[in-house]
């Protein structure tokens, strides 16, 4: 089956389909490990001449099996092209860097991701670009944001760990009516649930660690983009002006696990979204719990926003207890769900995001982005819902 036929796939479908290897007819992505490649005189000069990855030249450049990941990630994404990454927070800097250089400015939502914070607060600043962060959810506030330098808007379709959700189609609006680039993180829908490039976005981020993975065993990231403010070459570019220089290729062992996970992502998110959903609405109304955070909820700010954009609404939520030291003594209860990081696993998880996630960021700060020391994330697994409400209720009565 060609791309253009893939393409014309239902979701389910395209993330299972992998094209026989015309080597060995095998059924099943290989791993190819090499780092390094046999050059003959015709691929020397193609090199030579300036072809990349229409040949094998290095391991840290590329390799055809984090190609492979690439092309379908492309694909379920519906992106024109994808560039892999050692991580999430390696495909946030390359693509980054990629599009700014010293005196640039960013707009960006002020809920977002602790490390994608502190790099755009502190790192960045060191090489000259600035960012005035901004609630997203209101567009106004954005624009109002934008300066004469400004180069890129930057959000999460859901916000990490408010649930907060902001509508696209006034950030694309916006961004484009100032020649703007629209950079999305997608790590906490995934594409199972949400296709940001379909709604205008440029470009999606996504920690492939997380859902794509799905079975925390694995670090990995990737950019897509689908954009025609950007060259069609954009992300070969950073490729090789930003993603090499850095060092930060996709392991091919990695890539495998990655395009492993892909196959899965359809079916672990339709039950994982349809727990989360049981978790929410029995959370909402437990006399322990102060409040809920979760886009499928009706009381949830952003709901309708939520439901126009998000089918399924995602895998996520979060709770709030009294205060930090119930929090931990909920989280440290816990026997079916994990307490640790990340998310986006086969297991529940929870963590208590204040101390844990967000703890460099100071406290007032925190606040100001409605996180506060009694929240706890859940990232639902695929454990039965009811054996996850025993097992929360269980913990709850402890405190």
């Amino acid at each position: 089956m060609d791309s253009d036929k893939r393409k014309g796939l239902q979701f389910g479908s395209k993330v299972v389909y992998y094209a026989p290897d015309e080597a060995t007819q095998s059924i099943s992505a290989p791993i190819i490990t090499s780092s390094s490649f046999q050059y003959d005189a015709d691929i020397y000069q193609e090199v030579v001449e300036g072809a990349r990855k229409a040949v094998n030249i290095y391991g840290r450049c590329g390799n055809p099996t984090e190609y492979q990941f690439e092309e379908q990630m492309a694909i379920i994404e519906e992106a024109d092209a994808c560039l892999a990454t050692a991580s999430g927070m390696a495909a946030i800097s390359t693509a980054l860097f990629g599009l700014l250089k010293q005196g640039d400015h960013i707009v960006c939502d002020w809920t977002t991701y602790s490390s994608t914070h502190e790099m755009l607060d502190h790192r960045l600043t060191d090489y000259g670009i600035t960012t005035t962060f901004v609630d997203s959810a209101i567009p106004d506030s954005v624009e109002a944001a934008i300066q004469d330098n400004t180069k890129v808007i930057y959000f999460e379709t859901i916000a990490n760990p408010t649930m907060k959700v902001a509508a696209i189609p006034p950030l694309v609006d916006i961004a484009h009516a100032h020649g703007l680039i629209l950079v999305c993180d997608n790590t906490f829908a995934s594409p199972a649930v949400m296709q940001p490039l379909q709604w205008g976005v440029d470009i999606v981020v996504e920690s492939a660690s997380k859902f794509i993975g799905g079975h925390n065993d694995v670090i990995g990231g990737a950019i897509c983009m689908k954009s025609d403010k950007l060259p069609a070459d954009f992300l070969e570019q950073i490729r090789w002006n930003t993603m090499v220089k850095w060092g930060a290729p996709l392991s091919p062992f990695n890539a495998w696990l990655l395009l492993r996970g892909i196959q899965t992502l359809d079916v672990r998110l339709e039950r994982q979204c349809r727990t989360a959903a049981a978790l929410a609405n029995h959370l909402v109304n437990h006399p322990k719990v102060e409040g809920v955070w979760y886009p499928g909820l009706a009381n949830h700010p952003q709901h309708e926003i939520a439901t126009a954009q998000i089918p399924g609404y995602g895998a996520m939520l979060t709770f709030a207890v009294a205060d930090g030291d119930a929090a931990l003594k909920v989280a440290d209860s816990l026997e079916l769900a994990a307490f640790g990081a990340s998310l986006g696993g086969v297991r529940t998880a929870v963590q208590i995001p204040a101390t844990m996630a967000f703890l460099d960021i100071p406290e007032a700060e925190r606040l100001e982005m409605g996180i506060h020391n009694g929240m706890i994330r859940i990232s639902t697994g695929l454990e039965d819902s009811a054996d996850l409400i025993a097992d929360l209720e269980i913990a709850l009565a402890c405190i």
